[in-house]
């Protein structure tokens, strides 16, 4: 079986706050208000992309934001909370719930460290939150070195930090969409596994993946240079292409 597993924002989907032109369609509904979009030519795509092959999302959403995304399409499967929670039909698979707890059982203190470091930490501007006890996520109007402040005091062989825009992260070890998508072959078995991601979370999707699409900034990172076939599947620096275009026009090359 073939599958194509795909990080969903800056991915496929663009927020509001991206200019994509008109040619576009909303995807994502929150407070009445259009939030997310989609190409037309993506929205086009994806459902042809769907019709192909297991067409699997894989977010750090949570359930509940993910529920709010229309793509066209029902994808059968979701991965969602960084991988931690497979959703079967929208619905949550306790069995792999469960398995994603005990794979961060030894990371449950430096988890404890971190929320304390971030409800602490001088430049927060949101609540920490624990997303269903897998990762802690909170705002820093300072991201940067809010950042700094979090590894240092973490043991980062047991969880990592991640920051994006004002966003910081605290994930434990083996919560990475790579693990997951390792789990989901595991499970249903996957001949060939085709990825695509945008940001340092998708990494070790990448990694994982036989052929995988990412921006040239991400491919160009250090620990990505091992991603099989990378170099003819990283899209290049352009204003005249979406990345999501990019990945749907392509993606059949590698089935």
């Amino acid at each position: 079986m073939a599958v194509f597993f795909s990080d969903l924002d800056n991915t496929l989907i663009y927020s509001y706050k991206r200019d994509i032109g008109e040619d576009k369609v909303g995807v994502e509904l929150y407070n009445d208000r259009v939030i997310s979009f989609m190409t037309w030519k993506s929205y086009a795509l994806l459902k042809e992309a769907d019709r192909r092959m297991l067409f699997v999302p894989v977010t750090t959403r949570t359930p509940e934001q993910y529920a709010r995304i229309d793509l066209g399409v029902k994808p059968q499967y979701a991965l969602v909370c960084n991988g931690g929670m497979l959703l079967k039909g929208g619905v949550r698979d306790e069995e792999w719930y469960r398995d994603s707890l005990e794979l961060i059982r030894d990371s449950a203190d430096e988890l404890k460290k971190a929320y304390e470091l971030m409800d602490c930490d001088k430049d927060r501007c949101f609540e920490v939150r624990s997303i269903y006890e897998l990762f802690l996520f909170t705002k820093s109007e300072k991201p940067q070195e809010t950042a700094e402040r979090l590894k240092a005091g973490l043991d980062l062989q047991k969880a990592r930090v991640f920051s994006n825009g004002q966003k910081i992260y605290a994930v434990p070890k083996n919560m990475d969409k790579g693990t997951a998508v390792r789990r989901f072959g595991q499970r249903f078995g996957v001949d060939k596994c085709i990825a695509a991601g945008d940001s340092a979370f998708d990494a070790p999707m990448l990694r994982e993946a036989d052929f995988a699409f990412a921006p040239k900034g991400l491919c160009e990172r250090a620990d990505m240079q091992n991603v099989p076939n990378m170099g003819a599947c990283a899209v290049c620096d352009t204003d005249e292409e979406f990345f999501s275009d990019f990945i749907l026009e392509n993606y059949s090359k590698f089935i």
